[in-house]
């Protein structure tokens, strides 16, 4: 549908991680009181934690900030925060929550949020990501510069941790990197700059499916997943994955919903195989442990010598398995005592 020539950017959307509160504290305090916008924030959060960050950015400026509700309508002017253990996601100027699986790992995601406000906002949207370890928001990040939002990303050198404002800075080329102190400035501008260009909604067919997904609707009529397939299963479900792109960005999802970025899945694979390498050498010392047990035994019957000493060869031979098992993968195993 054609521009009137005052439409206007009515939707702010931050994630953060690590080191994030800190940058959202800069952000808000920054954000004048009759900002024409309202404004969703993600930080990534365990669950059953119960936040406290809806009163910390109250304290910061003069928007008023709350935890978001369930089909509450976006307010131009308030902040809404995301709820532990919950995506927020916006649809048709509403918030919502959902406990759809989770992605990156994490529930709320910051790509869940921006890759619904791409899909329902589209050019009206402004995407932030803040400070944060690995690479939750890139992949979102990416679906707001295709549907023709503006991008923001807080330079990496005063980030307290580089990694996702790195990881979206790699992906969407024309994000605009600024300090924390001055994002509040580029958001002001940015929601006050009236959209002339012609617009429609965004429907990628891959991004509708994934938001649908990540609303914890069931696909019906049922449709294909997502992407195309790949060998590669999910460290959460085990089932099989697609992998999907959008612009540079590139992002893995199951057939039920968790969503994996490049940086999170290679995390998750190596806790997994963390995992099978300590179940591996766990097994091994309780079979020489028997074959121990054997060799005592065995010492007391009418071929015991003989038995004796099978059964004390294999509990060696085990524990050089279990031995080669932790030399060669020093990674994960504990730090020798300073």
């Amino acid at each position: 549908m054609p521009r009137t020539g005052n439409d206007r950017r009515d939707l702010v959307v931050l994630g953060a991680s690590a080191g994030g509160v800190e940058a959202l504290r800069e952000v808000v305090a920054g954000l004048p009181a009759a900002l024409p916008a309202a404004v969703l924030v993600v930080l990534h959060t365990p669950a059953g934690y119960e936040s406290a960050l809806a009163a910390v950015l109250n304290r910061c400026g003069p928007l008023r900030a709350e935890t978001a509700r369930h089909g509450a309508p976006l307010v131009p002017g308030r902040i809404y925060v995301a709820a532990p253990d919950h995506h927020l996601l916006v649809r048709h100027n509403r918030m919502l929550l959902s406990r759809a699986p989770k992605q990156n790992r994490v529930r709320p995601a910051v790509d869940a949020l921006f890759r619904s406000a791409a899909r329902w906002h589209g050019d009206r949207t402004v995407a932030v990501v803040l400070s944060g370890t690995l690479d939750d928001g890139a992949a979102g990040l990416a679906a707001v510069d295709a549907a023709g939002g503006a991008c923001l990303v807080q330079d990496p050198a005063d980030a307290m941790f580089p990694g996702m404002p790195e990881a979206a800075l790699a992906v969407v080329s024309g994000a605009e990197a600024c300090p924390a102190s001055a994002l509040a400035g580029r958001i002001e501008a940015l929601v006050a700059e009236p959209l002339t260009e012609p617009a429609g909604p965004f429907t990628d067919p891959d991004l509708v499916v994934e938001t649908d997904m990540a609303e914890n609707l069931p696909l019906t009529p049922p449709r294909d997943s997502p992407g195309v397939p790949v060998a590669i299963s999910c460290p959460d479900c085990t089932g099989g994955m697609n992998q999907v792109q959008i612009g540079a960005a590139l992002h893995y999802t199951c057939h039920i919903g968790h969503v994996w970025s490049p940086q999170t899945l290679l995390a998750a694979q190596r806790d997994k195989v963390e995992q099978a390498l300590w179940t591996a050498v766990s097994m091994l010392e309780e079979q020489a442990k028997i074959h121990d047990e054997l060799a005592v035994r065995a010492a007391a019957g009418a071929r015991g010598a003989l038995v004796e000493s099978h059964q004390t060869a294999s509990a060696r031979e085990i524990r050089t398995a279990a031995g080669i098992i932790r030399k060669h993968f020093p990674e994960f195993m504990p730090s020798a005592p300073v």
